[in-house]
């Protein structure tokens, strides 16, 4: 890999554990890595390097998305759904997904990526656990295609369910499988993909879907396999008060005294919503070293609640942000969710809310912790990886806000897509536009496969 300098930047935003903000200053990237940070004046033209022309940007970390259903692209705005809750709403739903095959899993994950990445967004978590029987055992494998024809930084996910609605569970018995299967196919994605090491542009979690939709033996063996394999571990947890009921009914127990009970717990644990949890169960998660994915938009849209999210970072409870499924938020752009994050706190908690740079941090060094990535993204620091975008200060919705760079995602917040985004090294968004697939054909090709599958 060449270099790369990004040449007098407005500001860098690091992220760092002292809270850097640089001003007019150079960034050189070499072998995928910040190599320096400072006046390059007197070197650059030694150096061969390539060069993008950084006045008037500010740069920051890329954005860490910690939890998506990319499967859920095709399934946006549908008039059927609108006025549900949880449970109705995946009942209904699944009736949709239980068609989804390889190509519409590649389609969605390529359109989810991208649209992600135009806003910013460098590594994003994916939580797929639906399996139709007629799609095969590869949907896994078609994901990390698509992320490597775009460039992205991909945590994919083994999820899985094999509880249906003859088990007392809510999926139909065509996207359900046996531990057995899951298990043998979770062996076969973690050998084939799986990289642990630094700067690692694949790796797999374990992530069961949900109480309501797993059996405690697929809990316990996910867990046991994960930590024999060196995988994390995630699933849905607390999101609403029929969770709280169906495990009441079910087990005699809350949603995470249930799942404490079955070994989930734990600093390579991480669980999406965690709205309903008490401060009690709170106490106890921070002890415990798990961590949370908050997913504002999508809970919202579901009337599912509010998440303690104050109280958790009080806690020192690992906290990192996520858009959630696409059919929960109706879009990808966690961009966007910044900002309500932001807002929603401030409604809900006022003085106690989490600044701007607080979220700003939650969607970068917090979910980077939560996926394990603390050693080499979520910060802008000499000898991480370079993963990052810039947005030009002077375009029109930012003009006059810049005062505090740190904060303005979250108080202004940014509408257009970003004008670049790099992602280890290599620029993957240019003039706000993805330099690594032609945009317009996947949107027109995508759009005739998605019209094709709901209309089966």
């Amino acid at each position: 890999m060449g270099r790369l300098v990004i040449k007098r930047l407005k500001a860098i935003v690091s992220c760092d554990a002292n809270d850097t903000v640089y001003e007019n200053t150079d960034m050189l990237i070499e072998d995928n890595k910040i190599a320096y940070i400072g006046d390059m004046t007197d070197g650059i033209r030694r150096m061969g390097a390539s060069m993008i022309d950084g006045r008037n940007m500010i740069c920051y970390p890329g954005l860490i998305n910690t939890h998506h259903h990319f499967y859920q692209y095709f399934s946006r705005n549908l008039p059927q759904v609108q006025n549900m809750e949880l449970f109705d709403w995946l009942k209904a739903l699944y009736e949709i997904w239980k068609g989804i095959d390889r190509e519409i899993v590649y389609c969605s994950s390529a359109l989810a990526m991208t649209e992600l990445m135009k806003w910013g967004c460098t590594t994003a978590f994916d939580h797929h656990y639906v399996f139709p029987k007629a799609a095969g055992h590869l949907l896994i494998d078609e994901q990390f295609r698509a992320a490597d024809a775009l460039g992205m930084r991909f945590a994919a996910s083994r999820g899985s369910m094999d509880l249906s609605k003859k088990d007392g569970g809510l999926p139909p018995d065509s996207v359900v499988q046996t531990v057995d299967e899951i298990l043998e196919d979770s062996r076969r994605l973690a050998a084939e993909y799986h990289d642990a090491s630094f700067g690692s542009m694949r790796t797999l979690a374990l992530a069961p879907c949900s109480p309501f939709s797993v059996s405690s033996e697929l809990m316990k063996q996910s867990a046991l396999l994960a930590r024999e394999l060196g995988l994390r571990l995630h699933t849905h947890l607390a999101e609403t008060k029929d969770e709280e009921n169906y495990t009441l009914a079910h087990f005699g127990m809350k949603p995470y005294d249930y799942i404490e009970s079955l070994g989930w717990t734990g600093s390579d644990v991480w669980y999406a919503h965690g709205i309903h949890f008490t401060d009690d169960e709170l106490i106890r998660i921070a002890k415990s070293g798990s961590g949370v994915a908050h997913c504002p938009i999508s809970n919202m849209k579901l009337a599912s609640g509010v998440a303690k999210v104050p109280r958790m970072l009080e806690l020192g409870i690992p906290v990192g942000l996520a858009v959630d499924g696409s059919a929960s938020n109706d879009g990808s752009s966690l961009m966007e969710e910044l900002r309500v994050a932001f807002l929603l706190h401030r409604l809900n908690s006022s003085k106690a809310a989490p600044s701007g740079y607080d979220v700003l941090k939650m969607a970068t060094r917090g979910s980077a912790r939560l996926l394990g990535r603390s050693d080499d993204i979520g910060m802008l620091e000499v000898g991480k990886c370079c993963d990052l975008f810039m947005i030009d200060a002077r375009r029109l919705e930012l003009v006059g806000s810049c005062f505090d760079p740190t904060s303005v995602l979250g108080t202004v917040g940014v509408r257009g897509p970003v004008d670049y985004t790099v992602v280890h090294g290599r620029v993957t968004v240019e003039h706000g536009h993805l330099v690594t697939v032609d945009e317009e054909k996947l949107a027109h090709d995508a759009e005739a496969k998605c019209r094709a599958y709901l209309n089966r």
